[in-house]
């Protein structure tokens, strides 16, 4: 049974029709070629898409600009990463679901061996002065990152009074009465799905578009296509691809339930991620207050400087920044191993989370990359991805603010007055060596103009030399 149903799937495999620019490329040359890929893809989605363009369009000439843009269109689409999909659809586009697996797979795989090997490290020599004082100027660093991400988001989406209205309506509503991330997705999601279709003019903010227009905008990182080819659907393969993906995903938390109970630390973690996955709408930060204030007030899996800690071993290895998830599952599973013994739970959480966080990814392409263009040109569609990055907006200004508390002040309180949850610094444990270096991190950001790897080299070794020449300071 189990040959026959591998077998069909790839005989209803739908493969790109042949693309004028690509030539024959084996899958022994594409393996290599997507190792080079994933080895380089450091600096956040806008980096990653543009080294994956230079590579694949400039440099191999394995398909179209227009080919290249009308996938970037289809991913920004989805929920989870951009580059790690828009590298799956690629793969698709020329090998189909082998290379679709390929080209995905490989993408992950260095981001996740370097953080799984981090986290060990981290874990271990957690105490220690020498990891204690590279993140001491980690974390402001990692702060000016997300607001750098805010500014980002905003200048993309925010072009009319609705859509920060929208945003500020989010940031209230997540900062204040702690409203869930997923509730915000959905209502952002109805409310452009309403507004698209009577108001327009107000709602259809994230338009495609042409070649033409991007031709001097590199790295690509927003929504591009111009690929009329049309696409042949199947149902028999919809259906094959849904059953296998949906079995990928949920039979593991299936058997974690069955053989470790509900309230083990592997089925909460499994089954959360497999939530978060489904609304990581406008790329990582949007999702990382969520999933900062449950892993750390809902579940006490982490500590709130370990959070920026986790998102500082993102920022600085290859792959999505996404990844940061696996570095909350392996410190979550580690400090809670049940049956196991902690470096084994951190492992197994650590490749649980890390499994339900992809898998949706993989699914996403593989079934809807044949419908692509009914989705390419629907403007209610469009809509609501509008609606739902204005709100993402508010959700990371949101994270931008928890991040800054946490850092800056050494006491973060939290008061419940009215229904509003407050979050409130006690003044006296201000750390004047983080806001300095959190100011300096900000004019290399926004004044200076410095790279994210330049930010956080500068920002971690000023923290460093501070930390450790602190004991020998006398007054």
């Amino acid at each position: 049974m189990s040959g026959f149903f591998k077998k069909s799937l790839m005989d209803y495999d739908i493969t790109a029709e042949s693309d004028p620019l690509c030539p024959n490329v084996s899958r022994t040359e594409a393996f290599w070629t997507w190792c080079r890929v994933s080895a380089l893809s450091f600096g956040g989605p806008a980096g990653q898409i543009a080294v994956m363009h230079r590579i694949i369009v400039d440099e191999k000439k394995w398909i179209s600009e227009e080919r290249f843009l009308h996938a970037l269109n289809f991913c920004m689409l989805l929920p989870g990463p951009e580059a790690q999909q828009l590298a799956t659809y690629i793969g698709w586009l020329m090998h189909g679901t082998r290379g679709a697996l390929i080209a995905g797979g490989l993408f992950i795989l260095p981001g996740a061996a370097s953080i799984l090997a981090l986290s060990i490290l981290y874990t271990y020599n957690e105490q220690s002065s020498l990891i204690q004082a590279l993140f001491f100027g980690l974390k402001p660093a990692i702060m000016a990152i997300v607001l750098e991400a805010v500014i980002r988001i905003g200048k993309r989406v925010l072009k009319n009074r609705m859509m920060i209205l929208l945003a500020a309506v989010s940031f209230v509503a997540i900062f204040l009465f702690d409203v869930s991330f997923p509730l915000l997705i959905l209502m952002a999601g109805i409310t452009g799905l309403i507004g698209g279709r009577f108001y327009p003019e107000y709602f259809f903010v994230l338009k495609r578009q042409t070649q033409k227009e991007s031709s001097n905008s590199v790295p690509l990182h927003s929504d591009r296509s111009i690929c009329d080819t049309g696409r042949k659907t199947s149902l028999l393969r919809s259906v094959m691809v849904s059953t296998t993906c949906l079995l990928l995903w949920f039979v593991p938390l299936f058997v974690i339930r069955l053989t470790l109970g509900p309230t083990s630390v592997f089925f909460q973690e499994g089954a959360f991620f497999s939530k978060a996955a489904v609304v990581t709408f406008g790329g990582a930060y949007s999702v990382l207050a969520y999933i900062a204030q449950e892993a750390v007030d809902s579940y006490g899996w982490l500590k709130p400087g370990e959070m920026l800690d986790g998102l500082g071993l993102a920022e600085t290895t290859p792959g999505p920044l996404i990844m940061v998830v696996q570095f909350v599952g392996f410190i979550g599973a580690y400090r809670n191993p049940g049956p196991f013994s902690p470096l084994v739970a951190g492992i197994f959480g650590s490749a649980i989370t890390t499994w339900v966080t992809f898998v949706p990814c993989f699914f996403w392409i593989l079934l809807g990359a044949p419908y692509v263009e009914r989705l390419r040109e629907n403007k209610l569609i469009r809509s609501a991805l509008s609606a739902i990055t204005a709100a993402v907006v508010g959700v990371v200004l949101n994270l931008a603010i928890w991040f800054s508390l946490h850092t800056l002040f050494g006491t973060v309180t939290s008061l419940k007055l009215h229904g509003m949850r407050l979050q409130i610094p006690k003044l006296e444990s201000l750390n004047a060596a983080e806001c300095v270096i959190a100011v300096l991190a900000c004019l290399m950001t926004f004044y200076w103009k410095k790279g994210m790897f330049v930010t956080l080299a500068i920002s971690t070794c000023a923290g460093a030399a501070w930390f450790l020449a602190k004991p020998y300071w006398h007054f």
